[in-house]
């Protein structure tokens, strides 16, 4: 239950504190006096969305903070607790929700930082809150099925079917994929068998293209090679003037000068280092010339294999790599690909067959799954119907009947057909009045009738249908924003009368504008605007108050007449005497 709320800089909210007891509570006020902003800030904090514009004029930071109770027959909310290590003191839980100018904002539960759909999921577990909008959905077919799935304790069950039936998709169109594509199959075959044979037979070793291109070009430029070969070792080692020879002459000297004046001996030890390695340079310079020959048949392989090498690199490797230094591991990369390709496709039919079966079995499980989500459904919605027509009964609709249909998907060939939550279609029809057939929720033209009918399927679905309560009955606070829409006379007072029968097991909020509801309330706090004096005029705020026993006789008088007469007085002390409660 909701113990305590605090809303700061939230609209036309300055700063407000509120405690609240369990029963039935009422807000009522003036039209535009701020109910819905009150109601508002409950959504926030309940995880409805949410930007900056929730701030108060000339202030930074919205925020409301609850303090909340965790029943402890809830095992729902309290194992959600235990499951993100998040402890409840005394049962007792701190909700925190801010936003910024920024947009910015910040979730938290018991000091923990939580996302909003973390928020939204745990206070469901807690509250359900009904605004004046939410009868609308109740138009749309597509929810009736989730409603009686929540009534029956049938979502998990829902969901794991919805896990197979998209299972069973993903198949089906794995294999019609296969099945398109199989005419393509022996070409693209063909097309890679003989590409990975190319490569296999040219063998191409990593590096060997730049490798091949150096000695093409020694080979081809042969002549010019050999002339600055011979030209260099003449004057190197060949001539009678050689670099060697004076190299040869000079150290000589350089010795005989050294035995003479021993200070020369250290530029005697680095000529002696320059002739030797002058020397060795020439052994193996030599040895390059020795080896140079001309060879018109190695330089036209080169120029063939070069020639292979590029057309298979053009051919295979993406355009990309065709630059690169890598360029043979693409090209050997792209066979090992086209081989791994080849076996899938030489094993298609094998993949088929193996798609086939676990489609077959996947449609077995279907088939079965359906019909026991079909079966439960059904004795479910006797169940829904009973308890809703008995709180229709208790709402002013004493002859009214509802029914939750269950039946058959049907395809045009008549055989059942399975979407993605079962083989049900499922909507919920009401017989208003004695004698009148059934019909769909969309053609009830009252409002009122559209709003009795939420309430009756919100308590329901709280548990509260004459002990067939709903398996996920965890909702300790029901929230109803106007649900008085439309009703008035004998119908507002069974409407009060019920809302203070289900306050005596749950917390119950209501915002109305009826005193036939608000004078069955236990607790009756009261919206109102004020301005504050200030600069340009003063600010305008939204206040609450939990209202004494004789400012709720003037509420009450306000409520039926608009002000506070004598025979409004009366009237309200009447309604007081006869419904208010002790």
């Amino acid at each position: 239950m909701l113990e305590e709320l605090s809303v700061r800089n939230f609209a036309l909210v300055d700063s407000l504190t509120l405690g609240f007891e369990n029963g039935f509570s009422v807000l009522t006020g003036e039209t535009g006096a701020g109910k819905s902003i009150i109601v508002g800030s409950i959504s926030f904090l309940l995880g409805a969305k949410a930007d900056a514009e929730v701030i108060r004029s000339g202030c930074d930071e919205a925020a409301v903070s609850a303090v909340v109770t965790v029943a402890p027959q809830n095992r729902d909310a309290l194992g959600w607790l235990a499951s993100r290590d998040i402890a409840a003191d005394d049962g007792s839980v701190i909700v925190r929700r801010a936003v910024k100018s920024s947009g910015r904002s910040s979730i938290y539960i018991q000091n923990v930082p939580v996302t909003r759909g973390d928020l939204a999921e745990f206070m469901a577990l807690l509250f359900d809150l009904h605004g004046q909008h939410t009868h609308e959905t109740l138009l749309h077919k597509e929810t009736h099925r989730k409603y009686l799935d929540r009534f029956a304790g049938l979502e998990d069950e829902a969901l794991a079917f919805n896990k197979v039936f998209m299972e069973l998709s993903d198949k089906r169109k794995a294999l019609e994929s296969s099945l398109s594509s199989e005419r393509d199959r022996d070409a693209r075959l063909e097309i890679l068998n003989y590409g990975v044979d190319e490569v296999t037979k040219a063998n191409p070793k990593p590096g060997e293209i730049k490798e091949l291109e150096t000695e093409a070009q020694r080979l081809g430029d042969f002549e010019k090679l050999s002339l600055q070969v011979n030209s260099a070792a003449e004057a190197f080692f060949d001539g009678e003037a050689s670099l060697l020879s004076l190299a040869r002459h000079t150290r000589t000297g350089m010795d005989n000068a050294a035995s003479i004046d021993a200070s020369l001996q250290p530029l005697l030890k680095r000529m002696e280092d320059l002739f030797y390695e002058a020397e060795d340079l020439a052994g193996e310079f030599r040895s390059y010339r020795d080896s140079l020959s001309y060879d018109p048949q190695r330089l036209e392989e080169v120029e063939d294999r070069l020639a292979l090498l590029h057309k298979l690199k053009k051919k295979y490797v993406p355009s990309g790599a065709r630059e690169n230094a890598g360029a043979e591991e693409s090209l050997l990369t792209w066979k090992t690909e086209a081989e791994a390709e080849i076996e899938a496709l030489t094993g298609a039919e094998e993949n088929r067959d193996k798609l086939r079966g676990e489609i077959s079995a996947l449609e077995k499980s279907i088939a079965s799954r359906a019909s026991a989500l079909s079966a439960k459904r059904i004795e479910g919605a006797k169940k829904l119907g009973r308890g809703i027509s008995s709180i229709l009964s208790r709402l002013g609709m004493p002859n009214a009947k509802f029914e939750a249909s269950v039946t058959a998907k049907m395809s045009e060939r008549a055989s059942l057909l399975c979407g993605p939550w079962g083989a049900d279609d499922v909507e919920f029809l009401i017989s208003a009045n004695a004698g009148e057939p059934l019909k769909e929720l969309a053609r009830i033209a009252s409002g009122g009738e559209l709003s009795r009918v939420m309430l009756a399927i919100k308590t329901v679905l709280a548990g509260e249908a004459k002990g067939e309560a709903a398996s996920d009955a965890n909702a300790e606070t029901l929230i109803f924003d106007e649900i008085d829409t439309g009703i008035g006379g004998e119908v507002a007072l069974s409407v009060g009368e019920y809302l203070a029968q289900i306050g005596k097991g749950k917390q119950i909020f209501c915002v109305t504008h009826l005193a036939s509801i608000a004078v069955r309330a236990d607790n009756h706090l009261k919206v109102e605007k004020r301005v504050i004096a200030g600069e340009g005029g003063g600010r305008t705020v939204t206040g609450v108050s939990l209202l004494k026993p004789g400012e709720r006789r003037q509420e009450i008088a306000r409520m039926l007449a608009g002000e506070g007469g004598a025979a409004a007085l009366a009237h309200a002390d009447e309604l007081l005497a006869k419904y208010g409660r002790s």
